[in-house]
């Protein structure tokens, strides 16, 4: 028997889910989500195709102790819903600053899903950050609005590189003071 390593993080309550630590159980619909081309073209870091093996990396990943990184998986399965309809997280900065970044699987777009992830995150701060920064790609006025319902603000233009374009995407960044 295979004891699995869960980075004691606190689940964060959401609208019509949970947004809970990563499990190892995961990678299998992490797979399948993240390796949807428009899930990994709307991401920074995802590649396209997925390589065999990411996505238990990913999860691997996700639940060492000590990283700058902390992850949740946006769970249903309280309200009936799949137990993964998505990704959130909080990427350390420093000075009490954060970059939020999420994903969601395509099944569940337009659904709210995201927004709810969001400003439960946001509501939680469970980093206790002043300042949350967010960046959208230029292409996916959906994810703004996602950002813009949280309370972010818009700050500027940008380009960050996509692994699954193998480019650099023009972005809008966005920021959130808190408390």
């Amino acid at each position: 028997m295979i004891l699995e390593k869960i980075v004691p993080q606190a689940e964060i309550p959401a609208e019509r889910f949970v947004l809970r630590p990563v499990r190892t159980s995961d990678a299998g619909l992490f797979a399948l989500y993240a390796g949807d081309k428009r899930v990994a073209e709307a991401t920074q870091g995802i590649p396209h195709p997925l390589p065999p093996g990411a996505a238990d990396a990913f999860c691997t990943r996700a639940m060492a102790a000590g990283s700058d990184e902390d992850i949740w998986v946006m769970d249903g399965t309280r309200s009936g819903l799949p137990e993964v309809l998505g990704v959130i997280s909080l990427k350390k900065m420093d000075r009490g600053q954060s970059e939020v970044a999420f994903w969601v699987a395509p099944a569940f777009w337009n659904h709210g899903i995201a927004s709810a992830a969001v400003q439960a995150l946001v509501a939680a701060n469970p980093q206790g950050n002043c300042t949350l920064f967010a960046e959208a790609f230029q292409d996916n006025p959906g994810s703004a609005r996602v950002l813009t319902n949280a309370g972010f603000q818009y700050l500027g233009d940008a380009e960050s590189f996509s692994v699954a374009r193998g480019t650099t995407v023009p972005t809008w960044t966005y920021i959130r003071k808190l408390g």
